[in-house]
């Protein structure tokens, strides 16, 4: 069974190597994650544009695996245009990640599916 519809989309632009997120064409705003319409207006005229992959973590948690597997990071990412995902910060311990650092998206596969995860990208705000 394929999947049809916004996460398809999503999926299908992330494996062509393409960050994108939807706008609304009248509002100008940028809404993640993939919708059929836009939340508040219901206007179903999203279209989908490419992401800076520019973000900020807004909040983050470290969870502890039974070693010798890592732990790793589950952060909340604001994003430059304005929405907020849920991802992780990789390239740096778990522990380091700090709310208000900057990340720089990056797609990466696993287990024949896309993601959106992070990198920092300089100092903390």
């Amino acid at each position: 069974m394929s999947e049809t519809g916004p996460d398809a989309a999503f999926q299908a632009h992330l494996k062509s190597g393409r960050f994108m997120i939807q706008r609304g064409r009248a509002s100008g705003r940028y809404v993640f994650y993939p919708r059929a319409i836009e939340p508040g207006t219901g206007a179903d005229d999203l279209e989908w544009v490419e992401a800076s992959g520019r973000g900020t973590v807004y909040s983050t948690t470290v969870v502890r695996k039974r070693p010798p597997e890592p732990s790793y990071n589950v952060a909340l990412i604001d994003l430059e245009e304005g929405p907020r995902m849920m991802s992780r910060v990789e390239s740096v311990a778990a522990e380091d990640v700090q709310i208000g650092m900057q990340v720089r998206a990056r797609i990466i596969v696993e287990d024949e599916r896309a993601y959106v995860v992070f990198d920092p990208a300089g100092g903390a705000a």
